[in-house]
């Protein structure tokens, strides 16, 4: 989300996105692969996991062309969810700004604190 709130707010990303593309990837390869959340592939267990508990390194069990397929796939999750995402920002960037506000006060902000900016029951400044 973060990349997507700098590409909207400064019309750039930085490198400081690295993680959040990296881990948007991992989760929507394990959403095809793993977790049957596709509408291509349903529930076809398209890897496997070794040693869960030691790095938990995957491999795929499936050809090359359904692995190119895969590629695809993940790919279209992710610029959904990436459109999605640029849509809320846009569509509320009052409610950000209130809460970048509050950020850069009191650097931490709880989930309840937050949803006061949310609701409008609070203005988005630090008591």
């Amino acid at each position: 989300m973060s990349f997507s709130a700098e590409e909207v707010v400064f019309n750039a990303v930085t490198t400081g996105a690295s993680n959040d593309i990296e881990q948007a990837t991992k989760l929507a390869r394990a959403m095809v692969t793993r977790y049957g959340m596709s509408g291509k592939y349903d529930m076809m267990g398209l890897e496997t996991v070794n040693n869960a508990y030691l790095g938990g390194d995957s491999s795929l069990t499936c050809s090359a062309d359904t692995a190119s397929d895969i590629d695809k796939e993940v790919l279209n999750i992710i610029r959904e969810a990436h459109e999605k995402a640029r849509k809320i920002i846009t569509e509320n960037m009052d409610i950000m700004n209130k809460a970048a506000s509050y950020l850069i006060e009191k650097e931490t902000i709880t989930g309840d604190e937050f949803m006061n900016i949310v609701n409008g029951t609070d203005n988005g400044q630090p008591a």
